[in-house]
């Protein structure tokens, strides 16, 4: 891929009902660099809506202030404690909902497939992904987990989307073959 393709600006999202981590990286081909990351951090005490409204208008602001091009988000994953799970898809909600004044395209992605994207291997370590997102961001010091998941989804949206471009295929049909091949 050349580096006259378009920068695409990818807020990453890594969602939770405490810790939301949010990592934004620009994108220009198989080039990478980092922007910004942050955890959304949420009052264990407050009650749950006041923390979705914490999630959103966090979210909100960022997507204002960076402008992103393209979201990538994951997607939730089955918990043993059904309220866990509903928690946790009440957060992707709100996170997700914030970005859409925006109307940039949204993407979702499994956690195995980001951290086979990130680390090459779909069963990766927490601290594996941290130490694989600070090094090909070039970040030194150390990132918090939740932000350094959120930008590991925007890596792996930004790999699939150049992997995209390349084939000249829509993102949906590389995802689609990644998913086949992984069976």
């Amino acid at each position: 891929m050349s580096v006259n393709a378009p920068v695409q600006r990818i807020l990453g999202i890594d969602p939770g009902s405490l810790i939301t981590g949010i990592g934004i990286i620009d994108a220009q081909g198989d080039r990478i660099k980092y922007v910004h990351h942050q955890a959304v951090r949420s009052n264990s005490k407050d009650a749950f809506p006041e923390r979705l409204r914490n999630i959103y208008n966090t979210v909100q602001d960022i997507v204002k202030t960076y402008q992103p091009t393209q979201v990538a988000i994951e997607q939730v994953f089955m918990h043993k404690n059904a309220d866990s799970a509903l928690k946790l898809g009440q957060a992707r909600a709100a996170a997700m909902s914030a970005t859409f004044h925006a109307h940039v395209p949204v993407h979702e992605y499994s956690a195995k497939l980001i951290k086979q994207a990130v680390v090459g291997k779909g069963a990766a370590a927490k601290q594996q992904v941290q130490h694989m997102v600070g090094f090909l961001l070039n970040i030194k010091d150390p990132i918090q987990e939740d932000a350094a998941d959120a930008l590991a989804v925007a890596i792996c949206h930004s790999s699939l989307l150049n992997t995209s471009q390349i084939l000249n295929v829509n993102i949906a049909t590389t995802k689609s073959t990644i998913r086949k091949r992984r069976r």
